[in-house]
C-alpha cells in the first residue's frame, strides 16, 4: 500500500480531482456539482492509493460553494471519470517547493473524480440558510443524497426543525428528507408533528413552470400586523410531510395521536387515520380518522362504517376548553326540572 503524508493546514484543491457530474438542482444542501472541493486539515491528510482515498484528519473541513461539511475526520472516496472505480488512479505530481497554501488546479489528477464523501465524529454541515449535526455523515454524489447517523441527530432550515434518533437522510435532487426513530419536525410557530418516520418533500422553486403555493388567506381572528397564518406555506419551501408509526400531533391545545398522517403546510391541514384519539387536559375521543387545522387548532374526528366516535369528556375540562376555542362540544344542558 503506497501512502502519502501531506503538509499539516494543507488546502487540497478538489483533492486534485474533481466531483461526479450532477444535474444542477438548486437545493440548499448539494455537493453533487459545483467547483473544486477544497479539504482542508490540522493533523494531516493521508494519501491511501490502493483505496483510492484521501483522508484527511484534525478539525477537517470540506468546502464546495455554499456547502461546508466538518468534522474530526474526512474520508474521500475517488474513482476514474466514467466510473471505472477499479482502474489504477493517477498520482498526484506535488512538487517538492509545494506551498502549504495547497496543492496546484493543474496537478495531473484530470481523470478522477470524488464519488463519495465521509464525515466522522462531530460531524457540523452548513449552508447560509441550512444545517445539519450527526456523529457521522456520508454523501453520495451520485445520488445527491446525505445519511446522517449517531446521536442527537438534527437538520434545521429557517422554516422548521428534524430530528431523529437512528438516522436521516437528506434527498437534494428528489426534494426529501426522511428522519427514523423518534422522528420530530417543530415549526418555527410552535407546530409538532412526531412519527417513527417522516418524510418531507420540499418543492424545486427553479424548476420551469413549478407551481408556487398560493397566498394564505388570513383567518377571521388575525389581526392587522401579524406575521402570515402558515410561515412555511409563505415560503413554499415545504410541500408535504407524510408519517409512519406512533403519529403524534400536537397543537396550542390538543394532541392527536393515530398510525398514518399527511401535513400540507400549505393549507395547514393534518390528515390522520387509523386508531385515532384526541386529548385535551382529561378529555379523551377516539375515532378512525381525523382532520386537524393546525392553524386554527379545529380538529375534526371521523367515525368509520363499523366504528362509532367514542369519547370521555370531562365537564370541567370541557367548560374551560370552550372558552379557548369552538373544538371542545358545549356543555349539556340541565335538564328542565332538575334540582338546583
Amino acid at each position: 500500500m503506497l501512502r502519502y503524508a501531506i503538509l499539516r493546514h494543507v488546502a487540497l484543491l478538489a483533492c486534485g480531482l474533481t466531483a461526479a457530474p450532477g444535474p444542477a438542482v438548486a437545493q440548499q444542501i448539494d455537493m453533487s456539482h459545483g467547483g473544486p472541493i477544497e479539504v482542508t486539515a490540522s493533523q494531516g491528510m493521508d494519501w491511501l492509493q490502493n483505496q483510492q482515498e484521501i483522508v484527511a484528519r484534525g478539525d477537517a473541513r470540506a468546502v464546495r460553494g455554499d456547502v461546508t461539511v466538518t468534522g474530526d475526520q474526512l474520508i474521500a472516496h475517488y474513482r476514474k471519470k466514467g466510473g471505472q472505480a477499479n482502474a489504477p488512479a493517477q498520482p498526484v505530481q506535488a512538487s517538492a517547493t509545494a506551498s502549504p497554501g495547497g496543492l496546484s488546479p493543474t496537478d495531473d489528477t484530470e481523470g478522477n473524480e470524488i464519488y463519495r464523501l465521509d464525515a466522522v465524529g462531530s460531524v457540523h454541515i452548513f449552508t447560509p440558510t441550512d444545517q445539519a449535526w450527526g456523529d457521522r455523515a456520508v454523501y453520495d454524489m451520485d445520488q445527491a443524497v446525505l445519511v446522517l447517523t449517531g446521536r442527537a441527530l438534527k437538520v434545521q432550515t429557517p422554516q422548521e426543525i428534524m430530528t431523529a434518533r437512528d438516522d436521516m437522510e437528506y434527498w437534494s435532487q428528489k426534494h426529501m428528507a426522511v428522519g427514523r426513530g423518534n422522528a420530530v419536525v417543530i415549526t418555527n410557530d410552535g407546530r409538532r408533528l412526531a412519527a417513527d418516520t417522516l418524510v418531507g418533500y420540499t418543492t424545486d422553486p427553479n424548476a420551469p413552470g413549478a407551481a408556487h403555493p398560493q397566498p394564505v388567506k388570513p383567518v377571521a381572528a388575525t389581526r392587522p400586523g401579524k406575521p402570515p397564518a402558515d410561515p412555511l406555506a409563505a415560503s413554499g419551501k415545504l410541500q408535504r410531510v407524510e408519517a409512519f408509526g406512533n403519529v403524534e400531533v400536537r397543537t396550542a391545545t390538543e394532541t392527536v395521536y393515530g398510525d398514518r398522517a399527511v401535513y400540507v403546510p400549505d393549507t395547514g391541514i393534518a390528515h390522520i387515520v387509523g386508531h385515532v384519539r384526541i386529548t385535551r387536559g382529561q378529555n379523551q375521543v377516539n375515532g378512525v380518522a381525523a382532520v386537524v387545522n393546525m392553524r386554527t387548532g379545529i380538529s375534526t374526528l371521523l367515525s368509520g362504517p363499523s366504528q362509532r366516535v367514542q369519547g370521555m369528556i370531562m365537564p370541567n375540562d370541557a367548560q374551560a376548553a370552550t372558552q379557548q376555542d369552538h373544538t371542545a362540544a358545549p356543555p349539556a344542558r340541565r335538564p328542565q326540572g332538575g334540582r338546583r
